[in-house]
C-alpha cells in the first residue's frame, strides 16, 4: 500500500504561491535585479523582497552583489536544486513519480545548429569557458562564440581547468564584442554584470539572457584554480539546462511545422 506524505513537500508550498511562481518563472529565463522583478511582476518592492527571501530560505534562489554596481543585487534560480526537489516531491506522492527527466549531456544534432554568443568583460575566462563547454555538451547542436568588452589574454587557470575537463582552449583568442556585433545569433548570454549594461543590439532579435557570474580572476583565491573550477561547474550546469531548452524548442517547432 502506498502512503503519501501527510503534508505537501516544502517545494510545492513555496512554488505554489502565485507571486513566487511568477518570480521563479522569470528567474528561469534570466538572472534579475529586484527592481526588474518588481516591474515584471507588477508588485511593490517590499512584497517582492519578502517572497524572494522565502525562496532563498528554501534554497531555490540565490543572490549576488552586482559587479557593475555594488548597490544592486542579482537573483538567480538554482535549477539543479529545483530538479532534485521536484523529484523528491513526486516521490512523496507516489514512488513512480520519483524520476524527473535530467538534461542529457549531449543533445542530438539538428539540421540548423543554434548559434549562441557568450559575453563577459575580458573574454579571458568565463565566456571562453562557456563557449567551449557549450560546444562540448551540445555535441554540435550549438555553435558557440564568445567576446568581451575589454579583451585580455586567456587566463592560464581557465586553460588548465578546461584541460582537466578534456577541452583544449589554449588556441582560442580573445575578441572584442564589436567584432561580432553584425553577426546573427539565436541566443546572447551575458555573464558579466558590467557587460550587460553595454551589450549592443544584435540583428535578428536574439533571446537575451543574463547569468550574474563573478569574475574568477577577481576572487580572493584567484591565485589558485579553485574559483575557475567553481565557475566551470556553474557554467556547465547552466549550459546543460540551456541546451535542453534549445532542444525542446526545436522539437516543438518541428511538431508545429508538421501539424
Amino acid at each position: 500500500m502506498i502512503v503519501a506524505a501527510a503534508h505537501p513537500p516544502r517545494f510545492l508550498q513555496l512554488a505554489g504561491h502565485p507571486l513566487r511562481w511568477r518570480l521563479l518563472s522569470e528567474l528561469a529565463r534570466s538572472d534579475r535585479r529586484v527592481g526588474e522583478l518588481c516591474a515584471l511582476a507588477g508588485q511593490r518592492q517590499s512584497l517582492v523582497s519578502y517572497h524572494l527571501r522565502q525562496l532563498r530560505e528554501g534554497g531555490l534562489v540565490s543572490m549576488r552583489r552586482s559587479s557593475a554596481d555594488g548597490r544592486d543585487t542579482y537573483y538567480a534560480l538554482d535549477l539543479v536544486r529545483c530538479r532534485d526537489l521536484l523529484r523528491h516531491a513526486g516521490a512523496a506522492l507516489h514512488p513512480a513519480l520519483a524520476s524527473v527527466s535530467i538534461p542529457p549531456s549531449r543533445s542530438p544534432r539538428t539540421a540548423a545548429a543554434t548559434r549562441v554568443l557568450f559575453l563577459c568583460t575580458g573574454n579571458s575566462a568565463r565566456s571562453q569557458m562557456a563557449e567551449a563547454l557549450a560546444t562540448q555538451l551540445s555535441g554540435g547542436a550549438v555553435v558557440a562564440a564568445s567576446a568581451g568588452s575589454h579583451p585580455k589574454p586567456l587566463h592560464p587557470h581557465a586553460v588548465a581547468v578546461m584541460r582537466r575537463r578534456g577541452i583544449d582552449i589554449s588556441g582560442q583568442r580573445s575578441k572584442h564584442l564589436d567584432e561580432l556585433a553584425g553577426d546573427r545569433f539565436d541566443h546572447v548570454v551575458s555573464l558579466c554584470d558590467r557587460v550587460r549594461e553595454i551589450c549592443p543590439e544584435f540583428p535578428g532579435g536574439p533571446v537575451l539572457t543574463h547569468w550574474s557570474i563573478p569574475d574568477p580572476a577577481r576572487e580572493p583565491d584567484a591565485r589558485t584554480p579553485a574559483p575557475f573550477e567553481r565557475t566551470a561547474a556553474e557554467l556547465s550546469a547552466r549550459i546543460g539546462f540551456l541546451i535542453e531548452a534549445i532542444h525542446q524548442a526545436t522539437i516543438n517547432q518541428e511538431v508545429t511545422a508538421h501539424a
